[in-house]
């Protein structure tokens, strides 16, 4: 699924295109895509048409609209993008996407918001907005989503603790939305390598100076990938345009197998991990020697 410089990228579009414009319909084409909203595909549509979306956020990973109270209350749509949601904007005369799920049509009579999921993984649902755990106000399925390297608030020695306070290997660590959001496999795999540390590396027994290497080589590569628009393995990672990120040629590990490491020569090594796959370089990154008992 699309990770932090992607949904941003999506999250940027969205901002430029839907703010301040007011829902005249919403057409649920598929019971799928609204499945996370319990009350149903008629209450959605009834939930959105005449509200005016006042704000795009998004904290690591997970995106939503804010809406106007309008009488019902402070709330948001909130995006799940699974493995091939696209928010894109479309002119209204454009014709429907062979994957459309959800088209929402504005007064103004200018560009539609439609999301197209072809494996329709993902979906949209409306949330009231609670205080969250990590400060601010999110959707109520996310309010325990930590905040990521690139948030304004973001607290980096209580994040490297929070890290250290975990009894796991370190890439697994990262990858936890409670401890730190936004980081997901790819961007991962590069910290780590930018860091120089091995993602078995025990957290107990990590020191607060790698610590902080790793989470700020995280920000400095998901800065790296927003600029470039994201990283886009296939034809579904696209911002609201439809265009894909070209970042996947600037990535020094991940899906780099058996080429050589930008930094020292040797072949980059991957291996299974958690369903998954873990790239990382065997010099640069040398394995711990608790990853053997810890794996097992």
């Amino acid at each position: 699924m699309p990770e932090l410089p992607e949904v941003e990228v999506v999250r940027r579009g969205l901002a430029d295109h839907v703010l301040d414009r007011d829902i005249l319909a919403v057409d649920v084409e598929h019971p799928r895509s609204v499945r996370r909203h319990a009350a149903g595909r008629a209450d959605f549509a009834s939930r959105l048409t005449g509200r005016t979306i006042t704000g795009a956020r998004r904290r690591g990973k997970y995106l939503w609209l804010d809406l106007d109270a309008g009488g019902a209350g402070d709330d948001a749509v909130l995006a799940h993008l699974g493995m091939s949601g696209q928010m894109l904007v479309a002119a209204a005369d454009r014709p429907a996407e062979k994957h459309l799920r959800i088209r929402v049509r504005f007064a103004d009579d200018g560009p539609e918001l439609r999301f197209v999921d072809q494996r329709t993984f993902g979906g949209l649902s409306v949330h009231p907005l609670v205080h969250a755990t990590g400060g601010g106000l999110l959707p109520e399925p996310v309010a325990h989503i930590a905040r990521d390297p690139m948030d304004p608030a973001f607290d980096l020695d209580a994040a490297v603790a929070g890290i250290r306070r975990r009894r796991t290997g370190l890439k697994r660590a990262l990858l936890d939305q409670t401890v730190v959001s936004g980081i997901g496999n790819i961007y991962a795999d590069e910290a780590l390598w930018l860091a120089r540390l091995h993602g078995e590396r025990p957290t107990e027994k990590l020191t607060r100076a790698q610590g902080a290497a790793v989470l700020t080589a995280a920000s400095e590569v998901m800065n790296a990938a927003l600029d470039a628009g994201g990283t886009s393995f296939d034809a579904l990672y696209v911002n609201v345009n439809g265009a894909s990120g070209y970042f996947d040629r600037a990535l020094n590990v991940y899906g780099r197998a058996d080429r050589p490491c930008p930094r020292c020569g040797t072949p980059i090594r991957r291996e299974a991990w958690m369903n998954r796959s873990s790239h990382s370089c065997p010099r640069c990154q040398p394995r711990p020697r608790e990853s053997g008992s810890r794996r097992a």
